[in-house]
């Protein structure tokens, strides 16, 4: 698993995360599920089964840091047992930023990229355009 529930200590006080758990076991997995969902929506031009099958200290650290704000921000939705929300919310529209950064190219983090195949020799994003319009006059 790319992030383990325990991690989300690094974000969260334990007995915040019980608190908001109560009885109920797997919450904080499907909200990491989620933040797992919304981040490779923006990593399309990277091998995102590469990036996501890592483990341990072979992961990004800046994206797994991104993932945790994302995953807390998911979860503390259920609940907000003393949790400064404007922060965790300012994490969490950080973490989306950087991820809109990534896909418009603007960041290039150090992860794997989509490998060439057959079909498609040239993966990833197709930039095109054209020359600004210029007016002449004779």
């Amino acid at each position: 698993m790319y992030l383990p529930n325990i991690e989300l200590r690094t974000h969260l006080p334990l007995e915040i995360v019980e608190a908001i758990e109560g009885d109920w076991d797997g919450i904080a997995d499907s909200s990491i599920d989620a933040a797992i969902s919304e981040a490779k929506g923006y990593l399309s031009n990277y091998d995102i089964v590469a990036i996501f099958a890592a483990v341990d200290a072979a992961r990004n650290a800046i994206l797994l840091l991104y993932i945790k704000d994302i995953a807390v921000w998911h979860f503390i939705q259920l609940a907000n047992p003393n949790i400064d929300l404007e922060l965790r919310e300012k994490r969490y529209n950080r973490a989306i930023e950087w991820l809109e950064d990534v896909q418009a190219g603007k960041v290039v983090p150090p992860l794997p990229v989509v490998p060439p195949t057959e079909e498609n020799p040239q993966p990833g994003k197709l930039k095109f355009g054209s020359n600004p319009r210029r007016t002449t006059q004779y």
